[in-house]
């Protein structure tokens, strides 16, 4: 196994941390060779096919690229699951999970809910999975990241209803339609953040799922504000991931907005991450 184990290392030590690779080399070996745990701890040499090898040898290549383990691997994990993913749709954050797992405690009662913006559909799919009895919708404007969603919809069994969307485009409104949640990751990410970013992300994940321009970096947050006014029914609750650096606007916004109970929430490296408020 050290064999493997020190190829691994040695052909990605230059690009990622050292942390990440090990990380990888589990991933690799265990998940997409199917190396048994305990010989990969227990440092036992394997002799992989040579179809194994391969596989290994254009895995680290990709790897090399600084394509995402994600997108090589073709699935990532996310809220217990295993959800596809590919270029062109982005892939789920564990913060992600934070705001999901916050509705499934909170929204015991919600009949009617709406993800707007649903990528790889993993938000909506894992509240559809966790919340029996809540009709969950899923917009996108993507009919790549559709195609992927509903393909995770029939994985994970689940019965949302995906719609291509275009949350800047006329919605019609039915009253009798209206939702008790909705919840929503739009593009957050500043053009000018870009320079921080890992090449793995700015090289490979879509754009359109990530950035917004520096002029208004709260345009999706604003209009998904006022569609709430008319799209969720009265004490109807709105969910936002947020970018850390506007939280306060964020929640100045939804005031401005009339909303009520307005908060703003930290994740697990104590970053404001979380927007909630009531019609």
């Amino acid at each position: 196994m050290n064999r493997i184990v020190t190829y691994i290392r040695q052909s990605l030590k230059d690009i990622y941390p050292p942390e990440e690779v090990r990380a990888m080399i589990q991933i690799i070996c265990c998940d997409m060779l199917s190396v048994r745990a305990i010989d990969l701890y227990t440092d036992k040499d394997i002799n992989l096919s040579v179809s194994k090898e391969l596989e290994l040898k254009n895995i680290v290549i990709r790897l090399q690229k600084n394509e995402p383990i994600q997108y090589v691997r073709g699935v990532a994990d996310f809220c217990g699951m295993t959800f596809k993913v590919c270029p062109g749709v982005l892939i789920p954050r564990p913060e992600t999970a934070e705001l999901v797992y916050l509705i499934i405690k909170e929204q015991t009662t919600a009949r009617r809910l709406l993800d707007i913006g649903t990528g790889s559909g993993c938000i909506a799919v894992s509240l559809a999975k966790q919340m029996k009895g809540t009709s969950v919708t899923a917009w996108d404007i993507s009919s790549r990241a559709l195609e992927v969603a509903r393909q995770n919809n029939v994985m994970c069994g689940t019965d949302v209803c995906f719609e291509k969307q275009d949350v800047f485009a006329k919605i019609e409104n039915d009253d009798s339609l209206k939702y008790d949640v909705i919840v929503s990751n739009p593009p957050y990410v500043r053009n000018s953040e870009k320079q921080e970013m890992n090449l793995n992300v700015l090289d490979w994940e879509p754009e359109s799922a990530l950035f917004v321009s520096d002029d208004d970096p709260l345009l999706f947050y604003r209009r998904i504000a006022i569609l709430g006014l008319t799209l969720l029914k009265p004490d109807g609750f709105l969910y936002f991931e947020i970018n850390r650096a506007f939280g306060q606007e964020v929640v100045s916004l939804l005031k401005k907005h009339h909303y009520q109970q307005v908060r703003l929430l930290k994740d697990f490296y104590g970053n404001d991450r979380i927007v909630s408020a009531k019609r």
